[in-house]
């Protein structure tokens, strides 16, 4: 078993170099009318809400904003279309703007799949304003310590466009993880199993903890923000519904791992390069801990909770209930993996390093089909999960 980092007890292949030399540059990042993020302008005062087209916005990191929407499912293929998993692949060279658009050269990959996108909410405009890496300043006002991110305003300045040209009648967010130092995790994990005999949870537990108050503090001035900037506008809170949402595990629990602990197939073919201790406190501590946190804050400030922590259960990187596509099985909704593995190692020359650990294309469509269930439901908290060998029409609510 693990013990202490001090002591290096194997040697790392040159595969595993270049998967540990990913992970430690490892960001975090996340059929309608998607909008490029407008320009910032001053707030004005209306006295009753726009009555403009009906939208649906959302706000936030890299888990709403579609990263990863890229991959259908993963593959340690190394040419052409990676048996199937590529959306990018243009039948002779990769393109990332096919999924990302524009914002595959900012880095905010706003994917055609995104949540906003992938949900039926009946909103005649369907806005994505989220960008992959923000935290929770990059949400606020500038007027009240709002920064801008990767060339675009703060997300609530673009808000009060939005809100002033369309009649908003839902706002979904998704933010605090990079607050907490979901990358610095990961990479610790990672780098803990390639070269270190040692577990990491010791250690990221500790930085959760001291994290998550000042990270919750974040979330919360969010969504006061928000409610401050459509308030400007000229809505009552009751003319629109606020939802925040939780994060899912990318991994598995260790007995629903794929590969073994031992050996480099976790890391060099599966893309989860985790201890099974490891694995089983990010998977049943880390993400239920962060989750009832953030369900404190929405709570508090009289938004509406959707608990995502159990969203992929079965799907994961490396779940026993799922395979990677070959070149006589494609990718599938119902037997593929439903988030984007680490990666690196013989993935290195695949997509960017920040999409790994999002949920990818089928991902994104059933937290999609989350939102659209929670969208007929005008009141309360719940969680969605998923039904085994469905794809996301399985999606239900259950409530907390």
């Amino acid at each position: 078993m693990p013990e202490n980092r001090s002591s290096i007890t194997r040697s790392t292949p040159r595969l595993g170099r270049r998967l540990l030399t990913a992970a430690l540059a490892l960001p975090l990042t996340v059929a309608g009318l998607a909008v490029a993020a407008p320009a910032y302008a001053a707030p004005v005062a209306l006295t009753a809400a726009p009555t403009g087209p009906t939208a649906s916005v959302t706000l936030g990191d890299s888990y709403i904003s579609g990263e990863a929407g890229r991959w259908k499912g993963n593959s340690a293929g190394t040419s052409g279309n990676r048996n199937g998993s590529d959306r990018a692949w243009t039948g002779s060279s990769y393109d990332p703007s096919r999924v990302y658009g524009a914002t595959a050269s900012s880095g905010c990959d706003r994917s055609d799949v995104a949540e906003v996108l992938s949900a039926s909410t009946g909103a005649q405009n369907e806005i994505n304003l989220a960008c992959s890496g923000a935290v929770t300043a990059n949400v606020f006002r500038a007027s009240n310590g709002g920064q801008s991110y990767k060339g675009e305003a703060p997300q609530a300045d673009q808000l009060a466009t939005v809100a002033r040209q369309n009649n908003v009648k839902l706002i979904t967010l998704s933010i605090g993880g990079n607050d907490l130092g979901f990358s610095d995790v990961i990479s610790t994990c990672v780098q803990d199993y390639l070269i270190w005999y040692s577990y990491c949870h010791n250690s990221a537990q500790s930085q959760i903890d001291d994290k998550l108050p000042t990270a919750m503090a974040g979330v919360g001035k969010a969504i006061d923000e928000i409610r401050a900037v459509m308030a400007d506008a000229g809505y009552a809170q009751s003319d629109y519904r606020l939802v925040l949402q939780s994060y899912p595990s990318p991994i598995p629990r260790s007995a629903e791992m794929r590969y073994p602990e031992s050996g480099w197939t976790r890391s060099n073919t599966g893309g989860c390069p985790f201890w099974d201790g490891d694995a089983d406190w990010a998977r049943d501590t880390m993400v239920p801990q962060i989750s009832q946190a953030l369900a404190g804050v929405a709570s508090t400030k009289g938004a509406q909770f959707l608990d995502l922590s159990d969203m992929l259960q079965g799907r994961e990187v490396c779940s026993t209930a799922t395979k990677q596509p070959t070149t006589t099985t494609g990718p599938s909704a119902t037997t593929s993996e439903w988030a984007r593995f680490l990666d690196g190692g013989l993935n290195s020359t695949q997509g960017a390093l920040q999409e790994s650990m999002h949920p990818n294309y089928y991902g994104q469509q059933a937290v999609g089909r989350c939102l659209t269930l929670l969208w007929a439901r005008p009141s309360g908290d719940y969680s969605c999960r998923n039904t085994a060998g469905q794809d996301a029409s399985g999606m239900y609510l259950t409530a907390r």
